[in-house]
Order: C-alpha cells, then structure tokens, then sequence
C-alpha cells in the first residue's frame, strides 16, 4: 500500500466516521415501553417512557428496561462501527482505530 492509497482511505474513514457520528440508533425493551436513542458517539439523546406501561409500583422494572435499551442502542452503534471499519480496511486489523 503506497501512500496515496493511505490517504486515500484515511480521507474515506474520516468522511465515513463523522456520517456515523451523525447517525442515531435506537434501542428498545419491554415491547417498546421503553426507548432509548444513541448517537453514533455513544451519546444518549433521548429516553422515551410510555407512562401507561408503568405505575409507581414498577420502579425496579422500569430501572432494568432503561438498562436493556441502553445496552440495545449501544450494540447497535457498537456493530455500526465494526461494520464501517471492516469496509474500509477489507477486514484488516489497524491498530489504534475504533
């Protein structure tokens, strides 16, 4: 690989990683009770709760749907990521990226 060709790819990573910064992953639990949506960043942007699907009694359960769509919502920007990197390195493990 000559030079041209890392520049070349490391201009496409970059273009590559700021649409997937820009990019929002939502995760769900409890049949949609409860919504989380992630940036590409691995920034929560909004948590929605649907209030019918909870009383006061169900704290706890609503504690461990918050979790589970926050673990959703990361898995799917975290494969997103490994997606974007195996295009553009053919595979390739490239040390210090991601």
């Amino acid at each position: 690989m000559n030079m041209r060709e890392i520049q070349k790819m490391q201009q496409r990573l970059m273009k590559m990683q700021e649409e997937l910064e820009a990019s929002q992953f939502t995760g769900t639990a409890g049949g949609g009770a409860v919504t989380i949506t992630m940036s590409g960043k691995f920034e929560i942007t909004t948590v929605k709760i649907d209030p019918e699907a909870f009383n006061a009694e169900d704290i706890a359960e609503l504690e461990v749907m918050i979790l589970a769509a926050s673990r959703d919502a990361f898995n799917k920007a975290t494969e997103a990521q490994q997606k974007l990197m195996g295009s553009v390195t053919g595979g390739m493990k490239m040390p210090g990226l991601f």
